[in-house]
């Protein structure tokens, strides 16, 4: 059995987070949720986060200053982050994807958040057997 993936999610109103929580959590991810821009921050110190998910307008800290602070702990974990409006996000990020809020299916948040997460791990590798001299077959690993 693979492991569960973890998913922080991070937003000031509490029944987005339950919203977020169940539809995850239902999918296979093991998700992490809460309302202070702060504690996600101590989260993200104590390692193990592999995805953020958090919404723009919050009153301690904005979403995009949340995944600034959130990247330079860890470059590389892909932060997706969600508006209540269309143009809301015209502050410079560094999210990997934004979407806006009420103007997507679940099925299409469910997809990016997996392809954030395959682009995190990278590509799987393909093996191909390479035949040897005496007739023995090696497999040979390329990544595509």
């Amino acid at each position: 059995m693979k492991p569960k993936r973890t998913i922080l999610c991070v937003d000031d109103d509490e029944r987005s987070l339950s919203i977020w929580k169940v539809m995850l959590e239902t999918r296979g991810y093991r998700v992490l949720t809460c309302s202070d821009p702060e504690r996600a921050i101590e989260f993200m110190k104590c390692g193990g986060i592999d995805l953020v998910v958090t919404d723009l307008m919050m009153p301690k800290m904005s979403g995009a200053k949340l995944i600034d602070r959130l990247k330079s702990i860890s470059p590389y974990t892909p932060a997706l982050l969600f508006s209540g409006s269309a143009n809301g996000c015209a502050e410079e990020h560094l999210a990997d994807c934004w979407l806006s809020k009420g103007e997507f299916a679940p099925m299409e948040l469910l997809e990016r958040i997996r392809l954030l997460l395959v682009r995190k791990r990278g590509p799987k590798r393909h093996i191909t057997p390479r035949p040897l001299s005496l007739g023995a077959v090696i497999p040979q690993v390329h990544a595509p």
